[in-house]
């Protein structure tokens, strides 16, 4: 089935999201490299060709946000990104998220049950051994981000319970360009993108640098230095080869305490741990190979590696002395939680396109091997000991896995289409706990996880989609293996549901999609086996819409809309039993206004979260004091505006600027052994100059 031009032309628009978020073809320059092929991407997401628009062969919501939109939001995070898409929620800890904390569709944001990917890879620390949340990607790398929900989400796994993200980072174009930004908290960035091809064409390399650093709000100081580098090679019409290097650093003063309650009600602006300090580093080689079998066959293998360490140095409390006090206060004890990842993987693909039964197909086929280890060490210190002293926790967990899929696109008419499929996703994980005399445990499974999704187009103009299938979360090795004893547990699954309409009318842009989750088997504590310390008994429905509505009003104005509404994210068993789960509000909003004219770019963006829960038994009440237990409460929703600006002085040369959180809204992100604060009013400038 070839798709008219109007059918492109939806397929572009359908991504849009809150700031005219679109989907991009590849370029395409005669006799030069496909760079953004050459690197590993979520292909189904992308235009792919001159008049094939894949996005509206996906059987689920897609929203792709290219680097037009990324620069105009100008992001300190990736989450700044996020939290405008619809389905998402964010639970920030600073402005530049360097963990990652959100939830999708009502599933809760501090335990993400959601697959994050940079250009088709694996970055969470671990996906089987657990700690997916200590690696969050630089926005400064970041060229698309693409996010895939529904039965579309198959191919990937696993944690794909709430979806895909997928950061695809930059291909530096021929030249050099230069950017720079300083704002609010003392912040100074420095970025360089410098790339160049072959004569012929047929090769191209790059490399993209950024180093920042800042006093941070409520001073919690940074330095960053983020290095990336890109090479690519078309041997001839059937291969090319592309790699991917990169490396990471990042000393944050950052920690899990947050303000007490009568400090926060007093307007405090202090950083509550001010000697605890995150500290991470990160290498990762990526190596892909594309071999074109025949015109209808192709076969992509990817071979990824990477190491991180997460070093987190945090200074013991005297709980009488704070609770007194009414604020945090310190022991000299320092407890080093520290921890080294290691990740090495092998993916290939093949695709076909083919006939079945007198029909239009194309399948896919999938295999994918990795290994996880993680070195986790507790050092015993002491303030005046420069982060030294002995070791009283020393553990390695490891995990091996193997996955494999099948799925087929089946036209059956020139407008319906089904695809149906299967992942196998199968592993064995190891704990071993050197401080213990070697001891020892394992603990293997395998799931299956079927799905089948559809499309149907309504009209030329309009098209409904839908599916249903079955995704898991592996349980961690520190839970699968709970003292040392094989738990006997299952992933955690859900069963999934999802029915959208698309279109675009003339100036008008819509998508409207209901979904349904079935959350079972979600761990749990309190087994009345003493030998089993967890189960599997925990159940959690989730109902909700999600709303997409934009439109060009004309005289270079347009305004774009979606909100997220959750009616329905609940405990059906346990203690918990009726309770809303946490982090997960009932209403997402976002609204952007935005302005276009000759070398003017300028949006006036809003973002309403909903109230939201800090903890599962819905306690009403922030703790008031230090005090050990369940810190949770209730966080009133709240507003926030943003506005961003860029000016185009030359060809080469752009000036941008963003003053956020405009009418300095305060308010509660987040609850963690205190009250996490959203940043104050803030202001950037920056500059972008092209050689």
């Amino acid at each position: 089935m070839q798709p008219n031009l109007t059918r492109l032309a939806i397929a572009v628009a359908l991504a849009s999201a809150s700031l005219n978020v679109v989907a991009q073809q590849i370029p395409d320059a005669e006799g030069s490299v496909e760079r953004k092929s050459i690197m590993p991407t979520l292909e189904v997401i992308r235009v792919v060709g001159e008049a094939s628009p894949v996005l509206l062969e996906q059987t689920g919501t897609v929203v792709v946000i290219d680097r037009t939109q990324i620069e105009q939001i100008q992001p300190l995070s990736t989450e700044d990104i996020l939290r405008r898409i619809p389905g998402i929620n964010i639970k920030s800890e600073e402005e530049t998220s360097i963990v990652s904390n959100f939830g999708m569709r009502g599933l809760s944001a501090s335990e993400s049950k959601s697959l994050i990917l940079e250009d088709g890879v694996p970055v969470a620390p671990g996906l089987f051994i657990g700690n997916d949340r200590y690696f969050n990607p630089r926005v400064q790398r970041v060229e698309q981000v693409e996010v895939l929900k529904g039965s579309s989400s198959l191919r990937y796994g696993p944690s794909t319970i709430g979806g895909v993200v997928n950061y695809q980072t930059k291909t530096p174009d021929d030249g050099v360009t230069l950017s720079a930004r300083a704002g609010s908290f003392d912040l100074r960035e420095l970025g360089i993108e410098a790339g160049g091809k072959s004569a012929s064409g047929d090769a191209f390399a790059g490399v993209v640098a950024t180093h920042a650093k800042s006093d941070g709000f409520m001073d919690k100081d940074y330095e960053m230095t983020d290095v990336m580098a890109k090479a690519g090679v078309v041997f001839s019409d059937s291969h090319k080869l592309g790699i991917k290097a990169s490396r990471h650093e990042n000393n944050a003063n950052i920690s899990y305490r947050g303000l007490l309650l009568a400090d926060y009600n007093d307007g405090a602006m202090y950083n509550p741990a001010p000697d605890d300090y995150f500290l991470t580093d990160r290498t990762a080689i990526d190596l892909n190979h594309e071999w074109t079998l025949s015109s209808q066959a192709t076969l992509k293998t990817l071979l990824y590696w990477s190491e991180m360490t997460r070093d987190y140095w945090r200074y013991n409390v005297d709980t009488a002395a704070s609770n007194a006090a009414g604020r945090w206060v310190y022991t000299d004890d320092l407890t080093g939680n520290n921890r080294a990842f290691d990740r090495l993987g092998l993916e290939t693909r093949l695709t076909l396109d083919h006939g079945l039964l007198g029909a239009v197909a194309s399948s896919e086929f999938g295999l994918r091997f990795m290994r996880e280890e993680a070195n986790d060490t507790r050092i015993r210190a002491v303030r005046s000991s420069d982060r030294s002293g002995v070791n009283d926790r020393h553990i390695i967990d490891s995990a091996d896995s193997v996955a494999g899929y099948a799925q087929s696109r089946i036209e059956l008419t020139e407008r319906f289409a089904v695809t149906p499929g299967l992942r196998v996703e199968s592993y064995q994980q190891q704990r071993v706990v050197l401080t213990d005399n070697n001891a020892t445990a394992k603990s293997s499974n395998t799931e299956f996880l079927p799905g089948v999704g559809a499309t149907f187009d309504l009209t030329d103009s309009a098209q409904f989609y839908g599916g249903v299938y079955r995704a898991f979360s592996p349980a961690s090795n520190g839970v699968a293996l709970d003292g040392l004893t094989d738990q006997q547990l299952d992933g955690e699954r859900s069963t999934n549901f999802e029915l959208g309409l698309r279109g675009k009318e003339g100036a008008l842009r819509y998508e409207v999609a209901a979904f349904a989750m079935n959350f079972s088997n979600q761990v749990v504590t309190g087994n009345s086996d003493p030998n089993l310390s967890q189960s599997n008994s925990g159940k959690t429905e989730h109902r909700g819409m999600e709303f997409l509505l934009g439109y060009e009003l004309g005289a270079g104005f347009s305004i774009d809309t979606n909100a997220t509404w959750v009616p329905t994210s609940e405990f059906k068993t346990g203690d918990n039993q009726g309770n809303r789960l946490p982090y997960a509000p009932k209403i997402i909003a976002n609204v952007a206004l935005s302005y276009q004219h000759e070398q003017l770019n300028a949006a006036l963006s809003a973002h309403h979260r909903g109230e939201q829960y800090g903890d599962a038994s819905n306690l009403e009440d922030i703790p008031a004091n230090a005090a050990g237990g369940i810190w949770g409460g209730l966080m009133p929703a709240y507003t926030v505006l943003d506005l961003t600006a860029q000016y185009k002085l030359a060809t080469n040369v752009n000036v941008f600027g963003a003053l956020k959180n405009v009418t300095d809204k305060r308010y509660i992100t987040g609850l963690r052994q205190g009250i996490y604060v959203g940043p104050e009013r803030s202001f950037e400038l920056g500059v972008r100059y092209q050689f």
